[in-house]
């Protein structure tokens, strides 16, 4: 039986780094704490946003390890263990679940890319290898390539395969999975959260949850408990600095917002670098409009 890893909103948590670009794990201790204070539904670790394509393999299951100690089961821990080499994608999915991952999310194989039959190896290959549940992660902007839907009705009869995360803004093909699918859905877009859920999707996998989980996690109780009106008013409340987050790649401006708000996250690993002065008053701006700063 297929098992829902969450429901509301997860946060894509970032990876803070000192100046030398070694990650500071006191600071993700604060960050995890904060999170679950204001009601985050999941930690998402290492993920695109958690800058794990940088990270050493060593530095990556210890992210998830440090990140499943410090939650210790207060909400799920999801890991990024996708890869463009299935192989290590299964190995790196067997130390996540090793340390403690409830579930694992993989990215569509990025540069080498893959034909639909490929993907369709691909995951049941990683799904298979181990017992916690796969979310299979959309994002053709990052990786060249998309989940076709009928990929996706052949990969929904694996049940080691649980959700998708789907980024590629095609709310048809978000239509799509829900009319032919049985996966559970996350918007894997910020600003298209309540869509999502109006086509039965279980949530969001959230970049902004960084700086606004407590309001993330509201937009998306609220739509489900009925109370859409409340709810559109929060999503459309915050949906300026949501974009504004994106005005770079990310995650260079979600640790540029942390980090104006006083969490001193730090930058991120090259090649993602700072952003331009006028795009950080852009985005100081962005959050002073929704008194964040």
């Amino acid at each position: 039986m297929r098992k829902t890893v969450f429901t509301g909103a997860g946060v894509a948590i970032v990876t803070p780094m000192f100046p030398d670009g070694s990650i500071n794990y006191e600071k993700f201790a604060e960050l995890i704490e904060d999170q679950i204070a204001n009601k985050t539904d999941a930690v998402v670790v290492v993920g695109t946003t958690g800058e794990g394509s940088t990270l050493t393999d060593e530095e990556h299951i210890e992210m998830i390890r440090f990140c499943v100690e410090k939650v210790n089961k207060r909400v799920p821990v999801i890991a990024g263990t996708g890869s463009n080499d299935t192989a290590y994608a299964v190995e790196l999915t067997k130390e996540a679940e090793k340390v403690g991952a409830d579930a694992a999310l993989l990215v569509t194989p990025y540069y080498n890319k893959a034909s639909q039959h490929g993907l369709v190896a691909h995951f049941n290959k990683i799904a298979d290898s181990v017992d916690i549940p796969s979310i299979l992660y959309n994002v053709p902007s990052r990786t060249g390539t998309s989940i076709a839907l009928d990929t996706y009705i052949e990969l929904a009869k694996n049940e080691k395969i649980s959700a998708v995360k789907e980024a590629s803004g095609n709310l048809s093909l978000a239509a799509q999975i829900a009319a032919h699918t049985d996966l559970d859905i996350y918007s894997g877009n910020d600003d298209q959260l309540l869509p999502f859920l109006s086509l039965g999707a279980k949530g969001v996998i959230s970049v902004s949850s960084n700086i606004i989980p407590r309001q993330k996690h509201d937009m998306a109780e609220l739509y489900l408990a009925g109370k859409h009106k409340e709810a559109l008013e929060l999503q459309l409340r915050y949906l300026d600095m949501e974009n504004a987050l994106f005005m770079d790649v990310n995650p260079i401006p979600v640790k540029e917002a942390l980090n104006l708000m006083g969490k001193d996250v730090g930058e991120c690993r090259l090649p993602l670098c700072r952003m331009e002065d006028a795009k950080i008053e852009k985005l100081r701006n962005a959050l002073k409009n929704v008194g964040l700063i």
